[in-house]
């Protein structure tokens, strides 16, 4: 049996015993139990790209209140900081990218006196700004990324891709190039003192890019040609004994179309010894359940000294009005899933400021989107270091309910996301001293509806995200 059948027969039974537990009686309390003593994954970090959104912000107040709504305590509390070492387009005059925001600046200038390409790092000097902001408002740790190598090392003389879709734009020559650019940004990075925990070079390789659509930068790799540039990266940075990790390989699709770049990746001796986790991107399976219990199970089954790290995602298309708490409860479902079904120890978002992000600027005045509040109901509350723990839920695959918990130093996180119509009387099983509860809903931002002792009986609004901060006895 093909994994498409065993997707199909598996997606009929999870629906036909969702039809069969409709039948519960809801007017009774829904029993959530966590039960400590299962664990599972260990959580890194939150996150988002810084791309292509600060190169694009002039003004020193705006950058400061959008590090302090991304990176504060009183904000998302994010950890990771994805900056773009973009492939140079808007200095590239045969750039065929029409977007302005999507053509970057790079460190990597020709100087026609020497008629050759310099490092230049007072350069992209908006994005850098962000970035010192982002730190100086709780950024733990700095990730470098490309969507493309540097325009003039590449085959179209572009970084929006080759001229033929599906072609790499990287001749394997041009290889060592590449590696010695980013390292070379990757070292500044580091003796700056900035936390540079790792790079990753290529953005979801699967993809065409190019040919007729150059709608930002980007470079195809067949599994191979990733291979073979990641392990160059890799022996590279072993040999100049680097203090950052490598990445990898951003893979724009996880189910299983596409499982080539996952094996390819880990079937690699020098891969496999120089990373213990796989990046990847959380699109084109959106509510699907079964796919991604299906590609979840097959990683840790076929890679289980390995982790997941959830790199990108954000609403594709993006068709659900985002001030809406429809948009907020897409988003938290999304999240749990990966969290539950991917074991991701790590998740972040993609552009954090436009339409399809969690904040924007509109009319000159940074602008909250519901997914923002969605976001914060996780980031705020759990921490790196925690332990994902099993929670029982009493109606299982009859349950309108998404649930997700860590336990760290004695503390419990429960996040319920209540996707059904009407309030749900919950009951929580076990043994705590105190309890918060955190809620967004369509009139709530993440705001503390309870604050005492534990109390096993609570209502979740209809339609919301609640988060439980519960004491431990002990």
């Amino acid at each position: 049996m093909n994994m498409g059948t065993v997707t199909a027969v598996l997606t009929a039974v999870f629906t036909a015993l969702q039809w069969v537990s409709g039948a519960l009686p809801r007017l009774l309390p829904q029993r959530i139990t966590i039960q400590p003593r299962h664990t599972y994954q260990t959580f890194e970090g939150w996150g988002t790209s810084a791309c292509w959104w600060p190169q694009m912000i002039e003004d020193e107040a705006m950058t400061e209140e959008i590090a302090r709504a991304l990176f504060s305590d009183e904000g998302l509390n994010l950890d990771i900081y994805r900056y773009n070492v973009g492939g140079g387009e808007n200095d590239n005059p045969a750039s065929r990218i029409w977007e302005r925001a999507r053509r970057t600046e790079s460190f990597y200038v020709y100087n026609p006196l020497t008629e050759q390409y310099e490092y230049d790092f007072t350069r992209d000097a908006n994005a850098r700004r962000m970035l010192d902001r982002a730190i100086e408002q709780g950024a733990k740790e700095v990730i470098l990324f490309c969507n493309s190598p540097h325009f003039s090392i590449t085959r179209s003389g572009q970084a929006s891709g080759g001229l033929e879709e599906g072609v790499s734009n990287l001749p394997p020559e041009n290889y060592q190039a590449f590696v010695d650019y980013l390292l070379t940004i990757a070292d500044w990075f580091v003796v700056q003192g900035y936390p540079l925990s790792g790079i990753s070079p290529i953005n979801e390789p699967q993809w065409g890019w190019g040919g007729g659509w150059v709608g930002q930068e980007g470079c195809h790799y067949t599994p191979e040609e990733t291979v073979a540039l990641l392990e160059l990266f890799a022996v590279t940075m072993r040999e100049r004994d680097v203090p950052y990790r490598l990445i990898g390989p951003e893979s724009g699709d996880m189910s299983d179309a596409h499982t080539a770049y996952t094996d390819a990746f880990w079937g690699s001796v020098i891969l496999n010894e120089a990373c213990d986790t796989f990046a990847g991107h959380s699109y084109w399976m959106d509510n699907d359940i079964v796919k991604k219990w299906l590609s979840g199970r097959r990683f840790a089954r076929l890679y289980p000294d390995k982790k997941f790290d959830m790199s990108e995602w954000c609403e594709l298309p993006h068709k659900i009005d985002a001030e809406t708490i429809d948009s907020g409860l897409y988003m938290a479902n999304i999240i749990v899933q990966d969290l539950t079904l991917l074991n991701a120890v790590a998740w972040q978002s993609w552009t954090a400021v436009n339409g399809d992000g969690v904040l924007d600027i509109q009319n000159g005045q940074l602008h909250t989107w519901n997914r923002y509040w969605a976001y914060k109901q996780f980031s705020a509350f759990i921490q790196p270091g925690a332990q994902r723990v099993k929670v029982r839920d009493s109606f299982r695959l009859g349950s309108e309910l998404a649930c997700v918990a860590f336990t760290r130093e004695g503390e419990t996180v429960l996040v319920l996301v209540n996707n059904g119509q009407q309030d749900r009387a919950i009951r929580l099983g076990g043994c705590y001293s105190s309890m918060k509860m955190y809620v967004t809903d369509a009139e709530s931002n993440c705001e503390l509806n309870y604050d005492g002792a534990f109390a096993t009986a609570r209502t979740l609004p209809a339609r919301s995200i609640s988060t439980f901060v519960l004491g431990s006895n002990s």
